[in-house]
């Protein structure tokens, strides 16, 4: 499936729901669940991995098991590449590409420091990736400037950043922190690009964010968060002596 496909998925007002997967099995779930495109969540690829997020695994082992994924359905798949695993540009857009991947998401944070990367230097690295991967990628940029603080204050500086990564190339801009009704509104307004928001328990519903001019909806890593409590509760179940079935 083709960069293209996906792209054209991401329209405002009518989102492409995005409900993030960890290995082929749940990615043949969604795909069969009449999703039509597939995305990873970092935090539930790594987990499943044996490591924390924020790139504690293996760039080898992430993309491994993306590349599992993409072979495993018919869909278009995006990668959470969490900030590119310290790779140029190049490095990055080939490794993915050849992982069978369509997309990616592109994050501003620097996982050595845990600091948002200065605006210009992120500008800088989209520009490198999209470069290097021409049309053969959905950039999804990720704005993690919100992370911390008042996203009220904050709204203006974010979306100067979300439309400095428009500019630079990216597809898609990513305020995963921010949460209201109200601000989502504002930035999706003041960025004038396709913008990617994430369902977080207590936001805004489907049908509400995408009247809020949304074009993407992530559920990141909250399917595994829910399916992952459910098993611990029925793994109690089990060492009391009942069965689930």
């Amino acid at each position: 499936m083709s960069a293209a496909a996906l792209k054209a998925l991401h329209v405002p007002g009518k989102p492409l729901v995005l409900p993030n997967a960890w290995d082929a099995d749940t990615a043949k779930l969604v795909e069969a669940a009449g999703f039509p495109a597939v995305a990873t969540s970092s935090v539930a690829v790594a987990a499943a991995l044996g490591f924390a997020d924020g790139e504690q695994a293996p760039a080898d082992e992430m993309f491994a098991a993306a590349a599992r994924i993409a072979k495993a359905v018919g869909v278009p798949v995006t990668v959470d590449a969490e900030s590119g695993y310290g790779l140029p540009g190049a490095e990055l857009a080939a490794r993915l590409l050849d992982a069978g991947a369509v997309g990616c998401n592109f994050e501003d944070t620097d996982h050595a420091t845990g600091d948002v990367r200065p605006v210009g230097e992120q500008a800088e690295r989209i520009a490198a990736l999209r470069e290097a991967a021409g049309d053969g990628l959905v950039i999804n940029a990720r704005v993690d400037s919100f992370r911390g603080v008042d996203p009220e204050e904050a709204l203006d500086a974010g979306v100067a950043r979300a439309k400095a990564y428009l500019e630079a190339g990216a597809d898609c801009v990513y305020p995963i922190h921010l949460r209201t009704p109200e601000l989502i509104a504002e930035f999706v307004r003041g960025t004038g690009g396709a913008v990617n928001v994430t369902a977080w328990p207590g936001s805004p519903g489907l049908k509400s964010l995408a009247e809020l001019g949304v074009a993407r909806i992530s559920l990141g890593g909250g399917l595994w968060h829910y399916l992952r409590k459910q098993l611990e509760a029925t793994l109690a179940g089990v060492a009391e002596g009942k069965l689930p079935y």
